[in-house]
């Protein structure tokens, strides 16, 4: 089927998936809940768009993507979910723009948060489903090259989760930075893994007719992190902390820096 098509499949049950949630965030006054489903609207993408190409028994780029993505998902999700269930009210980030909106935050919500949200994993997702409609055959140099680098970047992720976790546990780093471990070479160890990720999906694309469509989504994703909602949004909370500018000045924002941390570095 053509790539248009499979698209046009794909974006049907992330809106269902999406409207639900919405319904749900309404009755919660919880927006911040989208960010719960977000890693799950891309399992649901992969394995349409792979049971809708018709490849999945013939590719095992077409497997080992969709595998790949289901367990980027169910991670994230889980871990957003958690850290969801432990919070007591909604994100400052969608509290903010709820006190923004007022009467009309309904209509708000669901054109400026829920549905561009579809859009945004329909298009971060392109590699996916380039690869599921594309690759007719075996795998090759660029498969194996690409899922390596999305290990890589899943390990980053997995630890630079765990890390922080451990350090917001501790009631004694109340107010305080994380500065230690992977934290200690990246200010985002998880927004870099995450977007290691999707470019090691965008490198497997390559190995498909089209396959350069797949450079779209990761170069969206990245954008986001760095430009929009990640690393802005994140950073907006730590202005004014002690050691916060010291930290800063000597850790790169993404890309981690190959030198060890110097011993005079904040804690």
């Amino acid at each position: 089927m053509h790539l248009l098509s499979i698209i046009g499949i794909s974006a049907i049950p992330v809106a269902v998936l999406l409207m639900l949630v919405y319904l749900i965030a309404l009755r919660l006054r919880r927006n911040d809940l989208v960010d719960v489903i977000w890693g799950l609207g891309f399992i649901v993408i992969a394995w349409t768009s792979a049971i809708a190409g018709g490849n999945i028994g013939k590719s095992s780029a077409v497997v080992i993507v969709t595998l790949l993505v289901t367990l980027w998902g169910l991670r994230l999700a889980g871990h957003i979910g958690r850290r969801w269930l432990r919070s007591k009210q909604e994100d400052r980030r969608y509290l903010e723009m709820r006190e923004r909106w007022g009467e009309h935050q309904a209509w708000h919500s669901l054109f400026n948060v829920f549905l561009p949200q579809g859009a945004l994993m329909l298009i971060v997702s392109l590699p996916v489903i380039v690869i599921n409609v594309y690759s007719y055959s075996g795998s090759g140099t660029f498969v194996w090259f690409g899922t390596a680098v999305w290990v890589f970047g899943f390990v980053f992720e997995v630890i630079g989760d765990h890390q922080l976790s451990e350090f917001l546990g501790n009631p004694a780093n109340r107010g305080k930075i994380m500065t230690r471990g992977l934290w200690s070479y990246t200010r985002h160890p998880n927004y870099f893994g995450e977007v290691t990720q999707w470019w090691g999906i965008a490198v497997i694309a390559l190995s498909v007719p089209y396959g350069w469509i797949g450079l779209i989504g990761a170069a969206t994703i990245t954008f986001l992190i760095t430009e929009v909602s990640g690393i802005p949004l994140a950073e907006a909370g730590f202005v004014g902390r002690p050691g916060w500018d010291a930290y800063k000045k000597q850790t790169p924002p993404l890309i981690p820096r190959l030198s060890s941390p110097s011993k005079n570095h904040p804690k």
